[in-house]
């Protein structure tokens, strides 16, 4: 069997644009595509202080254009999300891989009257709502919630900021 080098391999994931039957949908998280420089923010829960950073947040379009991947850095090992549209629920499936091995968060996207609301589990199984907002084309806004006990309280935990890269 023949193997492949990294680089054959992402070029066979990457794709041109969206497919074009499912473009429309396509576009909620194809909008993004391209990249970003973030601000972002995060709460160390047990302290309660905000740590500040910045960094880069790159999306691309894969697998024939029915997802969208990206990669968000904030030094030198990045994450990587994967979000591929089901057509069946209309909705999106959403695999959040963090830079620490196994803690990976599962999500289901959909559009909502204000932008991209996300909800699934983190690796822990604790809830947690993932939101895009104040889309527009040069900007948005992520914001990260946890259900930090289990009682239905959401604690935003992380805010990035996103302008659009040169």
């Amino acid at each position: 069997m023949e193997t492949i080098d990294g680089n054959a391999m992402l070029r066979l994931l990457a794709a041109d644009g969206p497919d074009p039957d499912y473009a429309e949908q396509l576009d909620l998280y194809g909008r993004f595509v391209g990249s970003w420089d973030i601000a972002n923010r995060k709460l160390d829960l047990d302290t309660g202080r905000w740590r500040e950073n910045t960094g880069h947040w790159h999306f691309g379009w894969i697998l024939g254009g029915r997802g969208v991947q990206d990669t968000l850095e904030f030094g030198a090992r990045p994450g990587t999300s994967v979000r591929l549209y089901d057509t069946g629920q209309d909705v999106w499936r959403v695999v959040w891989f963090p830079p620490s091995i196994g803690d990976t968060c599962q999500l289901v996207g959909r559009r909502d009257d204000e932008g991209i609301f996300q909800e699934g589990t983190q690796h822990d199984g604790r809830q947690i709502r993932w939101l895009f907002r104040d889309i527009e084309p040069g900007s948005f806004r992520w914001l990260g919630y946890l259900d930090r006990d289990g009682t239905g309280e959401w604690v935003l935990e992380q805010e990035m900021r996103a302008t659009r890269g040169a």
